[in-house]
Parts: C-alpha cells; structure tokens; sequence
C-alpha cells in the first residue's frame, strides 16, 4: 500500500518490471529485458511510463552522441534506420573572450575529449526510434502518463507507482473530467525519470541513497535549434566553447551542425554559481551575440527552444543504486560526463545493467528485494571507467574559475589517461548547488540588454516555441512548502533569484502601483520542465512535481 489510506478508486496492473522514463537509459531497459527473456525462452512482462505526451515530447540534448552501447544493444541499428545518419566530420574547441576566441589545438585535448565517430542527433528522435524498437519486441509503452507516487510493500520494499489523477481542478477537487490514476504493480521498478526526478528524490531521501556520496551537482542547459543559411551549414562539423559569456560563473557553450541544415546550439551554466542577479536565459542571449557566434544565426530562423538541467557530479555524486524493489538508472544517478558533454552512451548502459540485474534476479525466482549487485556491475562497467578520469573537473572549476580549473583540469584529465593517477586524488563536492548564492549586498547587479528579436530573444517568445502547454484550471505542479518564503526571506537576502534562473518566466515578483507590497507569482503553465527550481532555490522551498500527465514542453526534433 502507499504512504497514504490505501486509495480503492485505481485500476491495478501487474508486470514483471515497470519502468519509469522514456528517455534513452529507460527504453534501453525495457529492450534488453525483452532481448534476455527472448534468448532464455521466458515470458516476463514489462512496461514504460512517459509523463510527456508523447516519447521524445520530453527529451532535450545538444546532442552529439557516442554510439558504443548503443552498438552493444542493437548491434544492426543502421539497417534498421536508427536516426543518427550525421557523423561528426570536424571537431573544434574555443576559449571565448569577449570579442575574440583562442582555439585550443585537438592535440592539447585529451583522447576522452575527441568526438572522431560519433554522431550529432535529435536525441528526442533517437528516443521515438527506441520506443518502436522496444514496442516491436512486446514492452507496453504508455506516453501521456506521469508516475505521481510510490507505492510500497507492507514490508517497505517499492511495489510500483501510481499515475496521477486526470481532471483534478486548481482547488483540489475531481472536475467534470476526472478520472483516477492507476497502479503499476512489479516485482522490480526501474526508476529514469533524469536528472532531478520527483520520485527519484522521494526514494533518495526515504532509503537514504546519497549518504554515502558527495552532492549532486547541476547544470541547466538552453538550447536552440536553428535554421541557417545554407551558405553557413557545415555539416557534421563541432564546436565547444569556453570561457565568455561567464563571469561570475562556470559553463560552456555548444555548436552542432546537423543534417537538413538545422544547427544545435546551446549553452550549459554551471548551477553552483554564487551571484544572486545571474540570468542563465541572458547569458545564453550573450553568447549568441559572440562575434564567432552571432554571423552563423544571422540570416537564419529560430524554430524551437527548450531546457532541461543535466547533473555533473560525476562518480563522487553518485548516490547507491538499489533499494529494495527497485533501482535507479540512467541520468537518475547521474551519469553525465561533464567534461565531454554527454551521458546518452552511460545512461543507455546503467538502464542496461539494470535491466540485466533484474532479469537475473526474477529468472532466479525473487521479487522486491534489493538488486545490491546492481551497484558492484556499475563500478565495474564501462560507465565508471568514463568518468573517473574526469571526476576533478569540476571540483577544480568550482574552486580555482573558468581560467586556472580549465588549465588544471586538462593537466588532470591527461595524467589520468597516461598514469591513471591523479595529482589530485579525489577532490570532493563540498556544497549542494542552492547553498553557494551570495546576499544579493555583496553582488553586483547585473544589467542585460534587451533582446533584439534577430539573434536574441525574450523568455515567453521562446517558451513559445517550446509548445509548452498546461491545462490552467489543475493544482500548481511547483510546491511551496511555505508560501511566505518568497517574499519574507528569498527577496530580501537573494532579490528571489527564481524570476532569474527559471529559463521560462515561470517566477515573478509584483508590486503594486506604487512600487510596494510585493507578491510572488508563479505562472505554472510556462514550466518547461527543467528543474532548476527545485535545484538552486536557496531556501529549497520548491518542490517539483508532476503536473497532468502528457503536459509541459512538446520537442520535436529537440
């Protein structure tokens, strides 16, 4: 039963393995459990949840995406018409300063930081993709449904989830269109919901899965795709920047120019930035503005926008894995590898070791007891040996700025593929992202100019292109756990920084016509999704929950 009275309005099904997310470690769970169960002549019934409207409605990446689990899995994805037919064809890597760039030689880069075979992609497309894959082999894929609660045993292990309830009204009360939400019983739930997870939080918390791990960390990525002059389009070709448009803060820049003429571009801010008056949103305005940015968008169209934060703790973050009656896969645990801006490869491979972790487990007759192995396959995979020889990038950045943690980072990233040692040992996260904000006293005040609808933009015109959409009349899916905090305690001491770091305009501060008595607003229906919010908030007063399921952003080709 869950937490709460035993709810006798929700329909129950019951499945081997049900598995939340339907990003790439999730599908990739649900295919290898199909392959297993098919080579060992067993039935085992799995399912897939997806709280987006439809799979890929969620999803957003630069991407460029490393192939090699996915070679592993579906060995023959090019006959099957797998959507990654643009392999990178130039690789380049800036240092931007405010009006120039200093490109940093190939030769300098580690081998790890190389992107020779892979392939720039709509991650999203890539998703939609996997979903046929894993339909074709019999896994039940329900698009449109968002796991709203845990469930648990009498005995505390995970049992399933439940999906939210439809057509709930803003006061809480069954509308003229309400229908329950239904119960996904399992032996093993696998959860992917990503980075930040609703539920992952909950479990985290509940079986104490980081007490042994450094805090996670975050960054939020905002992304553009881009229709440019085809005089301008260089297919296959690959940028990472450095450097400008942060100050006060640590990042790094992406160009990707895909097939079609389309080009990616997008810019990651780390979240343990500590001035209170930082715009991720604007910085990422800035940077198109570059000198070596702005000419490849000007005479081009802008045709989607989106956000979404990825972790970037890396191996000294990474909370355990299993609980009893279930796990945690994919960018849940956090598997990016900050360093080379990708996690698809690590995700797709921790969704199946997790996968192959239960299959072992119902094959030998258990069921909602813990898969401990789980996390010894992890240390041993292919996974951790991607990212430990990265693990002190960021502690480095975080403690020495973009300049001197760069240069140290690269002298340790190639001691560790030389002599697979550090000069540095591990370096540890000593803060979570929301506790390194300043008092806005002790900031300066930034000033950003106002968007000229060339090259730069405002907020709402981009949620805009997001299609994002909720339905108004639902209780607010962002939480406050005291609504006075806001105002009371946020605006005094950090000028509330959620009207600054939310991409989507989903926070504002209001005041009366005499400029006094401010309020906090929250424009729910503008969420993309991205979680920052419930990351960097200082007072960690919000919470992120799912609202309906099948709402918030609808990527196409993100």
């Amino acid at each position: 039963m869950s937490e709460a009275a035993e709810r006798t309005d929700r329909d129950a099904m019951e499945y081997d393995v049900v598995i939340v997310g339907g990003g790439p470690s999730g599908l990739s769970a649900a295919i290898r459990l199909k392959q297993l169960a098919a080579a060992a002549g067993q039935e085992l019934t799995v399912c897939l949840i997806e709280k987006g409207s439809e799979v890929g409605a969620h999803i957003l990446s630069g991407a460029v995406v490393d192939p090699s689990t996915l070679n592993e899995l579906i060995p023959d994805w090019k006959a099957k018409g797998a959507p990654m037919d643009q392999p990178v064809t130039a690789d380049e890597f800036w240092y931007l300063g405010p009006q120039g760039d200093l490109p940093i030689p190939n030769f300098l880069l580690p081998p790890l930081m190389h992107n020779h075979g892979n392939y720039i992609v709509s991650l999203g497309n890539v998703c939609r993709w996997l979903a046929q894959e894993a339909e074709a082999a019999g896994v039940d894929i329900f698009p449109g449904f968002a796991a709203a609660e845990v469930l648990y045993n009498a005995d505390g292990s995970v049992k399933g989830v439940a999906t939210g309830d439809m057509g709930v009204t803003r006061s809480g009360e069954p509308g003229p269109n309400f229908a329950p939400g239904a119960e996904l019983h399992a032996k093993y739930t696998l959860f992917a919901e990503g980075a930040r997870g609703s539920l992952t939080k909950i479990l985290t918390a509940r079986f104490g899965l980081d007490k042994d791990s450094d805090p996670q960390k975050y960054g939020l990525g905002i992304k553009e795709l881009w229709q440019v002059d085809p005089a301008k389009h260089r297919p296959g070709f690959v940028a990472h920047t450095l450097g400008f448009p942060f100050e006060d803060a640590t990042g790094g820049g992406w160009i990707y120019h895909m097939a079609g003429g389309l080009v990616s571009i997008g810019l990651v801010t780390h979240l343990n930035y500590s001035n209170p008056y930082l715009s991720p949103f604007d910085e990422f305005q800035r940077f198109k503005n570059h000198p070596k940015v702005r000419p490849l968008l000007e005479g081009g169209q802008r045709i989607a926008y989106g956000a979404r934060t990825m972790t970037s703790g890396g191996v000294q973050s990474m909370p355990k894995l299993s609980f009893p009656g279930g796990a945690l896969i994919g960018c849940a645990a956090g598997v990016v590898n900050m360093a080379r801006i990708k996690g698809t490869h690590n995700a797709m491979r921790l969704g199946m070791l997790g996968a192959e972790a239960a299959f072992e487990a119902i094959a030998g007759g258990r069921a909602n007891d813990e898969l401990v192995d789980l996390n010894d396959r992890y240390k041993r995979s292919s996974i951790y040996k991607d990212l430990y020889p990265i693990r002190n990038l960021k502690p480095l950045l975080s403690r020495y700025g973009m300049m001197l943690g760069t240069v140290l980072g690269g002298m340790d990233m190639w001691f560790n593929t030389l002599f697979r040692v550090s000069p540095f040992g591990t370096l540890r996260h000593t803060k979570a992202d929301y506790a390194t904000l300043k008092p806005a006293k002790d900031c300066k005040p930034k000033v950003y100019p106002k968007p000229d609808g060339v090259v730069t933009f405002d907020k709402l015109s981009s949620v805009f292109l997001s299609a994002t959409n909720h339905e108004e009349d639902q209780p607010i899916h962002l939480k406050l756990r005291d609504p006075s905090v806001p105002i009371a305690e946020n605006l005094p001491r950090y000028a509330e920084p959620a009207r600054l770091y939310c991409p989507a305009a989903v926070y504002e501060v209001l005041y009366d016509e005499a400029g006094s008595n401010p309020r906090f607003q929250i424009n729910a229906q503008n969420c993309v999704h991205c979680k920052t919010c419930d990351i960097k908030d200082p007072a960690q007063n919000i919470d992120w929950t799912v609202p309906q399921g099948g709402e918030g952003p609808n990527y196409g080709s993100m």
